[in-house]
């Protein structure tokens, strides 16, 4: 799948590049005023707040806001200043590949190198939407369909609705390509995405191209300004939101400071509940709550006056179990996160039929962690997993316990 985004966007851009170089630049003086409206927006886009892998969140769904929004005003751009363009389907594309290689260079310098999947999807997005707008403009036939007035901009804003989907679809499969994990969730996830900054980046887009339209190249820096600026600010919260796992994550260090818990136990349980939760199909806030509550599950045993060995409450008693479930859940209730996390961690020791799905995916990875721990020797990881299996008439529910051992299968502690 990679390999063919990369190889039909890459037969994209040589074949524009080429058609470009032979007939010449078109209006070079508009193609270099949006040249480096993408160049900027490049230069300034986002780093990947957080590592690819598995059961981690997958990359940010748009790192540049600022150059997707003007490579689709190029595409959709008809008119400068009341004065119609001639610029055609292969000079857009060959804008698009030029800024954007430009753009990209400090970040490759850098080792950002999924920032070529972003390059490969905005020329298959946007060799789309040119595609479908600059044929019907240059030949009239845009105008008698649907003339002047408020149907043009409908007929931009569907097409543009259009270029959004084929972006999720593509963003998707390379995410399903990268990752393994399952299409539909990734897909909703996407498209749940065009709703927040996907939308001001189409709305943006196609602000551009009707204000050029009417007053030249000025409405450049007036309309990107906002999406500037917004892009600063999901920067900040996005800056906010990994400070507050930060805390969580100290937080949850503090049973293992206290001895209590083995060395990296809730970083693990966390990592691998997110995972086993995104092969289950949960959607990112439910991924952000239970990867949570996974970091805060065991700091109920801060209440206990004795250490329980190795921090592995799997082998305790089933009374116990839920005394320190309940204890960590009123903890969790004093530290301001979300209400569903404390819900989850009172919940662990329950009857996994009585859990929600988010609860007995944290009890079943917390005891094959205990289970699989460095004290069960060699080959402990697949004796864990078997006595899972063996459980899973009464403690665990068997689809969780497949799922860990998908996720484990394709590189987990097993391997």
């Amino acid at each position: 799948m990679v390999a063919g985004v990369y190889g039909a966007a890459g037969a994209l851009a040589c074949w524009a590049l080429g058609r470009t170089l032979w007939e010449g630049v078109s209006e070079p003086g508009i193609a270099l005023a949006f040249g480096v409206l993408i160049t900027v927006g490049e230069l300034v886009r986002r780093g990947s707040a957080r590592p690819a892998g598995p059961g981690l969140a997958p990359g940010e769904r748009e790192s540049a806001p600022l150059g997707a929004a003007g490579a689709l005003a190029y595409a959709l751009l008809g008119e400068v200043g009341g004065r119609a363009t001639t610029h055609g389907l292969p000079q857009t594309i060959a804008v698009v590949v030029a800024a954007g290689l430009v753009g990209l260079v400090p970040h490759l310098a850098l080792g950002r190198g999924q920032a070529l999947d972003h390059l490969a999807r905005r020329l298959l997005t946007v060799g789309f939407a040119a595609t479908c707008f600059q044929p019907l403009y240059n030949t009239g036939t845009l105008a008698e369909w649907v003339a002047d007035g408020p149907v043009y901009p409908l007929f931009l804003i569907g097409l543009l609705a259009l270029t959004a989907l084929c972006d999720a679809v593509l963003a998707a499969a390379l995410a399903r390509a990268r990752t393994g994990w399952p299409y539909g969730p990734l897909l909703r996830d996407e498209l749940r995405a065009l709703l927040g900054i996907g939308s001001a980046i189409g709305a943006t887009g196609v602000v551009i191209s009707l204000a050029t339209a009417a007053a030249g190249l000025w409405a450049l820096p007036v309309f990107c300004l906002p999406l500037l600026l917004t892009q600063f600010a999901f920067r900040r919260f996005a800056a906010v939101r990994a400070t507050y796992r930060q805390t969580i994550a100290s937080l949850a260090r503090s049973t293992e400071i206290a001895g209590y818990t083995s060395h990296g136990h809730a970083r693990r349980v966390a990592a691998l509940s997110r995972a086993v939760g995104r092969e289950l199909g949960l959607n990112e806030p439910d991924l952000d709550v239970l990867e949570y509550a996974a970091l805060m599950h065991d700091i109920g045993q801060l209440s206990l006056l004795d250490p329980v060995p190795a921090g592995a409450t799997a082998p305790l008693p089933p009374a116990e179990q839920r005394r320190i479930a309940l204890l960590g859940g009123a903890v969790v209730r004093q530290t301001g996160v979300p209400a569903e996390v404390a819900v989850i961690v009172e919940r662990q020791a329950d009857p996994f039929r009585d859990q929600p799905v988010t609860a007995r995916i944290v009890r079943t990875v917390n005891a094959y962690d205990d289970l699989a721990g460095e004290s069960a020797g060699p080959g402990g990881p697949l004796r864990a997993l078997e006595r899972l299996r063996l459980a899973t008439a009464q403690d665990y529910e068997p689809r969780v316990v497949e799922a860990l051992a998908r996720v484990l299968g394709r590189g987990g502690r097993t391997a």
